[in-house]
């Protein structure tokens, strides 16, 4: 492939400052894996030093994140797209119009379901916002544990409930299911769990460590849109960003937040 036309993907999700995670993660993972990026911010995600590194959240209005998307699809040839933060019901559903205006190949969905920002009634609302309008669009999401137990609404133990949940959220529309066991889920091995409609695809790597740093889920779905978008299967995808999530574990970034970040690196 010509480093004069690389392959193209479109990332709508939030701003988060530190470099730590959202928009900056991705189009950092993009550029690693050869991959030119174009993005919409949803919100601003900001930590507050002075409050425990709790989130202040500010969305972005509804009509900018249309223009921006716009802007971006008018400017160049794009059929893969990645979705992480949203935060709010008008924020997804203006995505959902945006995502409308043309058809798209590929839709990575990271369906991030909790901020500290949000108060407890609108982040339910958002939830099911996220599952009506977004989620059936999804060629492949990535749910981390917590969101597999929410979206499937089984409570998960060990890999066969990762599996069975895997399955259940396929049955909302996506079309691929990697259910992410991570960390959370006893043994040696982060697990990953691929449901395509028929079978389970395995992908394990030894832990790293006994903390989650910040950045792995957004590193994850990246590496899987950026993929995508130069004509892998998804099988390969999810190896390939499996090994660089790896990576970014292994080589991960102490900081001075009670978590380190993911540093990717191809």
């Amino acid at each position: 492939m010509s480093s004069q036309n690389p392959s193209k993907a479109l990332v709508i999700a939030g701003n988060e400052a530190t470099g730590g995670a959202g928009i900056q993660v991705d189009l950092k993972t993009f550029h690693q894996l050869g991959v030119y990026g174009l993005g919409a911010i949803t919100c601003i995600v900001s930590f507050d030093p002075k409050n425990n590194w709790a989130h202040r959240f500010v969305p972005v209005p509804p009509q900018v994140i249309l223009d921006q998307v716009e802007a971006g699809t008018s400017t160049w040839d794009v059929d893969t797209a990645k979705i992480g933060m949203l935060g709010t019901v008008p924020t997804i559903e203006a995505v959902a119009e945006a995502l409308s205006k043309q058809d798209w190949k590929n839709i990575v969905l990271d369906p991030v379901l909790i901020c500290k920002g949000q108060e407890e009634g609108d982040a339910h609302d958002t939830d099911e916002a996220l599952k009506e309008k977004i989620l059936p669009l999804a060629t492949v999401v990535t749910p981390n544990l917590f969101e597999t137990s929410a979206l499937s609404g089984m409570e998960i133990k060990n890999e066969d409930d990762l599996a069975k949940a895997a399955q259940k959220i396929g049955e909302l529309g996506p079309k691929y299911v990697l259910a992410k066991g991570g960390m959370q889920l006893p043994g040696d091995e982060a697990v990953d769990l691929l449901w395509d409609g028929e079978k389970i695809t395995r992908y394990a790597a030894p832990k790293v460590g006994d903390e989650r740093p910040t950045g792995a889920g957004c590193t994850l779905a990246a590496a899987i849109t950026a993929e995508l978008a130069k004509g892998t299967d998804v099988y390969e995808a999810v190896r390939v960003a499996k090994e660089l999530v790896t990576r970014g574990i292994e080589g991960r970034l102490p900081a001075h937040t009670p978590f380190d970040a993911v540093w990717q690196q191809a």
